[in-house]
């Protein structure tokens, strides 16, 4: 995912940052540099030296910031987003997991039915294409408790 473009709603206090065909708001106050009436952003603008994967923005006294995609991203409670962090998380624990149970990666696949490459895909915390299933299998596996709290939030 990319940036495209990112706009100033100053009536909204917020950016509006494109990000394919949509455009998520970023409150000012979610800003760690905030603007004012007195010193408004001037320039906003994806920026290029980081992928576009962040925008930069300058206040009018020259003070400026740049926020990651992934900032904009919680904010906006991507679902995408949050199951790749989550996906993250039990992959980070599951290998700690692994490296204190000491089994061995061979004897873990096949205590879980699969190949070892695939234990190395649910081991790679960079590959967010697995199941949540897989991934309780295997914290099950290394004594690792999962407990899922669904709680109401407010916004």
């Amino acid at each position: 995912m990319k940036i495209t473009g990112v706009s100033v709603d100053r009536k909204k206090r917020a950016l509006h940052v494109e990000v394919g065909p949509r455009a998520l708001p970023f409150p000012f106050a979610m800003l760690r540099v905030i603007p004012t009436s007195e010193d408004p952003i001037v320039d906003v603008q994806p920026d290029p030296e980081l992928g576009n994967q962040a925008f930069t923005y300058r206040l009018r006294s020259g003070a400026e910031d740049t926020i990651h995609l992934d900032a904009v991203l919680e904010v906006n409670r991507d679902p995408d987003y949050l199951q790749e962090i989550l996906l993250h998380r039990l992959t980070v624990e599951a290998i700690a997991g692994l490296e204190e149970s000491g089994l061995g990666k061979r004897q873990v696949a096949r205590l879980l039915g699969t190949s070892p490459s695939q234990l190395y895909r649910l081991l790679d915390p960079a590959n967010s294409n697995k199941s949540l299933g897989q991934m309780l299998a295997l914290l099950n596996l290394v004594d690792r408790k999962v407990e899922l709290v669904v709680e109401a939030t407010r916004r």
